[in-house]
């Protein structure tokens, strides 16, 4: 099913079918399992089911897809979209022809051709650096800690489960994810049990012996350690029945300042609050600091100026830069690619 839905502010989607999300127009963030991103644009992001997403303005306008037919599912290569490992599954749009050719003419394909395109060019950009047969490994980990995270497994015995006797498959996926398999586990736990807290009204004691703590102080503990909220605080502070507009006239001031005023002391007179105020409850919402958003919405404009085809130093110039190499040293410092190297970069896909 093929939809264009034009999400309220804080809407939550919980994800049922697999999906595919395009974000058409937006500005500000999103929210997948309680981690929020504000690179979405140039992407095409992929749902399991399971998941939710959360806008956090409400001027987002998004092409949804959702699939119907389980048996693509079952193809691993098609895997590889919608398991997350540390973030977002998606593709560049931008990069991927056939992609943007499918989704001109949506209505007149089948809904796996787009799926069976997207793996295609996800295995091409190779977000991991790895060759086909270690993809599957690292996938196949992956799916034995989808299966196995309310459990407290041992290294060994998590080894024995995903078993590849002829590789180290702890080896491989540190080395190509960055995390160890145990810090994947954990992190899945922990996820879910933050649904459950969030989304239910579930006694914590009994979230904690369903994931396998049988003293819930303890469970209390560990929680309050891995995300610094207790379980009563996190449930509070999570409460998406309450329309916060907070985040929202953040970023809307983003969208209007961004190219003029970087200093944090101009966003927080706008929003009525101290600086150090200011700066906390943009951290404790977003978990993000707000010179790091300054910088991705400076980040954000200038590549869209440069898909234009715009000259490097109007860019600069647009973007209050007072000379073209500031500029560049910025873009390189925070994309590792040069301004003009990013817009070769059209013309060689």
């Amino acid at each position: 099913m093929v939809t264009k839905i034009h999400p309220d502010l804080n809407e939550v989607l919980f994800i049922n079918k697999y999906t595919m999300l395009h974000v058409l127009d937006g500005s500000g963030g999103i929210q997948v399992d309680f981690q929020n991103y504000f690179d979405w644009s140039d992407k095409i992001i992929f749902l399991e089911k399971g998941q939710y997403i959360k806008f956090l303005s409400d001027d987002f306008v998004v092409r949804k897809i959702e699939f119907r037919e389980e048996d693509i599912f079952h193809n691993k290569d098609v895997r590889v979209l919608f398991k997350h490992l540390v973030s977002l599954g998606y593709i560049n749009f931008q990069d991927c022809e056939e992609c943007q050719k499918y989704l001109d003419d949506t209505v007149l394909l089948e809904h796996k051709d787009i799926v069976d395109i997207s793996s295609k060019h996800w295995f091409w950009q190779n977000p991991f650096n790895a060759n086909s047969r270690e993809y599957h490994v690292i996938f196949d980990i992956k799916d034995v800690v989808d299966e196995e995270y309310r459990n407290h497994l041992s290294n060994r015995q998590l080894t024995e489960i995903i078993g590849h006797s002829h590789l180290n498959p702890h080896a491989l996926f540190s080395d190509k994810v960055g995390i160890t398999v145990k810090d994947l586990l954990r992190g899945k736990r922990f996820t879910e049990i933050q649904k459950e807290i969030a989304f239910s009204n579930r006694s914590f004691k009994g979230i904690a012996y369903d994931f396998g703590y049988k003293d819930p102080a303890y469970f209390s503990r560990v929680f309050k350690k891995h995300t610094g909220q207790t379980p009563s605080g996190f449930r509070e502070n999570t409460d998406f029945e309450t329309t916060d507009a907070f985040v929202q006239n953040l970023f809307e001031l983003l969208d209007e300042f961004h190219a003029e005023h970087r200093k944090i002391d101009f966003y927080a007179n706008k929003m009525h609050l101290s600086v150090k105020a200011f700066s906390r409850k943009v951290r404790d919402k977003l978990q993000i600091s707000i010179g790091q958003l300054i910088r991705q919405q400076i980040i954000m404009t200038a590549k869209e100026l440069l898909a234009e085809d715009l000259p490097v130093n109007e860019v600069a110039f647009k973007l209050g830069f007072e000379e073209a190499n500031h500029f560049s040293a910025f873009f390189k410092r925070y994309t590792n690619t040069t301004p003009s190297a990013f817009q070769e970069q059209k013309y060689n896909h």
